[in-house]
């Protein structure tokens, strides 16, 4: 009888334990990563500066326009400066503060392929 005990208790821990991985990666997949994570801010973002683009320093750079940061309980400019595409075609979508109900958030700029 302990035999059999043995045999139908180690067959629910290898049903159990896959079951679980799966659950544990789906919640894993409906978790927000800390990049989608957002802080909203009820003050509206100044104008943005115009800033004067310096002189391109090579090829393959291309201009990180400035914004505004939110930094504790204010903003903070952030100058623009020259990046190094990460690929030829390599496209800059530029970041943005967008406003919601909750108040003002920012969505930060990327590479686009």
């Amino acid at each position: 009888m302990q035999a059999k005990s043995e045999t139908m208790s180690s067959r629910n821990v290898r049903l159990t334990v896959p079951l679980l991985a799966a659950l544990v990666a789906g919640l894993l997949l409906l978790m927000p990563t800390s990049s989608e994570a957002r802080v909203y801010v009820r003050i509206a973002p100044p104008v943005p500066i115009v800033e004067t683009v310096p002189l391109l320093p090579g090829p393959g750079y291309y201009w990180l326009p400035g914004s505004w940061v939110w930094v504790g309980d204010h903003y903070v400019w952030h100058h623009g400066y020259y990046a190094l595409r990460p690929f030829p075609s390599a496209v800059w979508v530029e970041g943005h503060w967008s406003h919601h109900p909750r108040g003002w958030y920012w969505t930060h700029g990327h590479w686009r392929h």
